[in-house]
């Protein structure tokens, strides 16, 4: 006899995409409720075994390293806020069945002023039920070699952050994916971000040597007290963001290297939505404008653009970085320019912008100029919304850039290109736009006309057949633009 087939509550939700088939209407209730109060299937984990084993992802040659036996012991700190019990419970129950007896010191959990009330005395109770097992917990201990070969690098060189590789962990069915080695960089909004390792790494063909890294994410490992001499976390922070790169960028400036070690791998949720903080931007912002403050010196300037604020009088609380600065004048530490220059070259410098921000006709300033759909090429004028699509750059090759501008060298940034022919405009990668010889350089001043170069047209507005306003390339009648934003007079 055939089940009855039980409808989905929920086809929209994101949980629901990939998983849940044979759910009852009761339990896809719970699981969708608690996947709105965590961003992943708490449901799910509430029912997998606390110690499930996952399968090797190590390269085969981390299989054969062989590392000394005094390696320095290691206190593991967790720090959570309104995580699912489960969860909590499962990555404590992880470090101790995958790291030896003689190596874990402590473990850390570090409540950051979690709501949820499971989160108290459930949790308490699981850990004092591990203290009386401790000792039995030895027959069951994997030993699976994950943190050694960080213990490993750090007892070579006590100046060294490392940091494992993270593996997926999906939201919706929380299988692991795999990831490849990564270095860790960021973007100039400060936004963490995976870089490929150095060419020399890639030459040498083993896959299980460290490779520097320009940043850490979240999940490092160091030697206490060389943490300590620069400086530990800056507790000037709020809430989310940037803290990482912060760090990354210190102990490179200040005496130390980071590492990423693929022999040691960490398996990481990545939640569908961060219920604690629906906005990180904000956050974020404010981070990075803090860390642009302390260490950036003058590519300080490349964060104010990445955010689209202006170089002067941006209005974001940093808070007091006297003591960081004091800190860092203490520590003797590098400028930031010899960190372009040695360890992230492939930052851009974006010393050739001109102005950034929306562009807009002086007729109609509600409107701006606009990227327009993706995939596509045709910019389009649309009501003035000032998110990425609608921020442009104007550079000293006489570029206009339109959809937001690449923080890397190997950026596939789009360029403002007047076909020749016609009246519809054109975005091209400015890099295949240069190598084409297409006619992509611009005359502009401020609250002038912007003429190209090669054909002497201009960008212009008009209406079309519809009565809506839009971008056209015709022969100049005198219409002016505006950028938002001056990075220098011109």
């Amino acid at each position: 006899e055939k089940l009855p087939v039980v409808p989905k509550l929920y086809p929209d939700s994101y949980l629901f995409t990939n998983w849940g088939d044979g759910l009852s209407e009761q339990e896809q209730k719970e699981a969708e409720a608690l996947f709105q109060i965590y961003g992943y299937n708490a449901f799910l984990s509430n029912q997998i075994p606390l110690d499930r084993k996952l399968p090797e992802t190590r390269h085969p040659s981390c299989l054969k390293k062989k590392y000394p036996k005094d390696l320095p012991t290691i206190s593991v700190v967790l720090i959570y806020i309104n995580e699912a019990l489960s969860v909590i419970k499962r990555a404590v129950r992880s470090i101790i069945t995958n790291t030896p007896k003689h190596l874990l010191k402590e473990i850390v959990l570090v409540d950051d002023y979690s709501t949820y009330n499971d989160l108290g005395k459930q949790l308490q109770e699981y850990i004092d039920h591990i203290h009386e097992e401790r000792p039995g917990l030895i027959k069951k201990v994997w030993h699976s070699q994950q943190m050694e070969p960080l213990l490993a690098r750090i007892k070579a060189d006590r100046t060294v952050v490392v940091s494992p590789v993270f593996d997926k962990v999906h939201y919706d069915d929380l299988h692991l994916e795999p990831y490849i080695s990564f270095s860790h960089g960021f973007d100039w909004e400060l936004w963490c971000m995976y870089e490929s390792f150095s060419p020399d790494w890639i030459k040498t063909g083993d896959e299980s040597q460290p490779g520097k890294s320009p940043s850490v994410m979240g999940i490092f490992a160091a030697d206490r007290a060389f943490l300590g001499e620069i400086g530990g976390l800056d507790g000037g922070m709020s809430v989310y963001g940037g803290e990482n790169v912060e760090l990354g960028i210190r102990v490179w400036l200040c005496g130390g290297s980071v590492e990423v070690v693929p022999c040691s791998r960490i398996a990481h949720i990545e939640r569908a939505h961060k219920p604690y903080a629906p906005d990180l931007n904000l956050s974020m912002r404010r981070n990075a404008l803090r860390v642009a403050d302390i260490w950036l010196d003058e590519y300080k300037k490349n964060v104010l653009i990445a955010w689209n604020l202006p170089l002067q009088g941006h209005g974001v609380d940093t808070g007091d970085v006297s003591e960081r600065r004091k800190l860092r004048e203490k520590l003797k530490c590098k400028p930031f320019s010899w960190y372009m220059d040695n360890v992230y070259p492939s930052l851009e410098r974006l010393d050739n912008v001109l102005g950034y921000g929306v562009l807009q006709n002086t007729l109609f300033k509600k409107y701006c100029a606009d990227q327009g759909v993706v995939p596509g090429s045709i910019p389009v004028l649309y009501e003035c919304h000032f998110q990425q699509p609608q921020l442009c750059y104007y550079t000293t090759d006489n570029e206009i850039i339109i959809g937001g501008i690449k923080s890397h060298n190997y950026n596939n940034n789009r360029c403002l290109v007047d076909p020749g022919s016609g009246s519809v405009p054109s975005l091209q990668d400015c890099k295949m736009a240069q190598l084409n010889h297409l006619h992509m350089h611009w005359d502009f001043r401020q609250g002038q006309a912007i003429r190209n170069k090669a054909t002497n047209r201009c960008l212009e507005i008009a209406q079309g057949e519809s009565a809506d306003y839009q971008l056209i390339i015709q022969q100049c009648s005198g219409q002016s633009w505006t950028i938002q934003h001056l990075a220098r007079n011109f």
